[in-house]
């Protein structure tokens, strides 16, 4: 027998054989672990899911009632409960972060693991080198579209376009020699000549010229600002190539 102390909810969820909704899941833990009691109704099949929004006057499912009142779905449950919801269009910092904090910890790990320590220069080198390949990676996952937001404001890229696509190779050969610390004579180049045009680029694109764009540094799709973040990774490619040209 249900306790009248326990909160109880229902949620209409679609569960078919070739589909289970992930923000239905998502709401029926969101409920439980706000103490609801949960009558699931599973929506198992396309014809069940059109007549159920039809009979309530909804575009989509999951849907949520709490005491007979129409919640929504997924997103207006965590509203109902003043949780935030993200915005798909909003300035993104958490790509780039992810990106170099991993990148850290990569290099710190690989020194730790080299040396014995995990403070060590191999462990900047490798930063940068780390940094450069994830970084690359991202980009080659979709070149095309990166290429197409490079070319708002790269300075080389505007006057001779396969640049925008060739860029993610540099960046990759350079960044993976670095960490292998071998043909320096090919990484430094590489860094020097695409960091110098970076951070030229960005820095016309942002201080001069006043521009607000989304920066392709983490890939095209990218919801990042192109700005003080950007130049950062330009000018630390640049300081690195000029270190290792130092020792060579």
């Amino acid at each position: 027998m249900r306790s009248t102390s326990t909160p109880t909810a229902e949620l209409y969820r679609m569960v078919m054989p070739e589909h289970t909704c992930p923000y239905g899941l998502k709401a029926l833990h969101l409920l439980r672990t706000k103490g609801f009691e949960v009558d699931d109704h599973w929506l198992k099949s396309r014809a069940e899911t059109d007549a159920f929004k039809v009979e309530h006057a909804v575009k989509t499912t999951p849907q949520v009632f709490i005491d007979g009142q129409r919640i929504g779905g997924y997103d207006d449950l965590r509203r109902h409960f003043g949780q935030a919801v993200p915005d798909p269009g909003a300035t993104r910092y958490r790509p780039v972060v992810a990106v170099f904090a991993t990148a850290a910890l990569m290099a710190l790990a690989a020194s730790q693991a080299t040396h014995g320590t995990p403070f060590t220069v191999h462990a900047a080198q490798w930063f940068i080198g780390f940094s450069m390949t994830i970084l690359a990676m991202l980009k080659l996952q979709d070149v095309e579209t990166f290429s197409t937001m490079f070319l708002n404001y790269d300075l080389l890229a505007k006057r001779w376009v396969p640049y925008a696509s060739i860029y993610p190779y540099a960046e990759a050969t350079a960044g993976v020699l670095m960490i292998a610390g071998v043909l320096t004579w090919v990484s430094v180049p590489i860094a020097l000549f695409i960091g110098t045009i970076g951070a030229v680029s960005v820095f016309k694109a942002v201080y001069i010229d006043k521009r607000e764009l989304k920066c392709a540094c983490v890939g095209g799709a990218s919801k990042v600002p192109l700005g003080f973040v950007s130049l950062t990774e330009n000018v630390m490619m640049v300081a690195m190539a000029l270190w290792m040209l130092v020792r060579m």
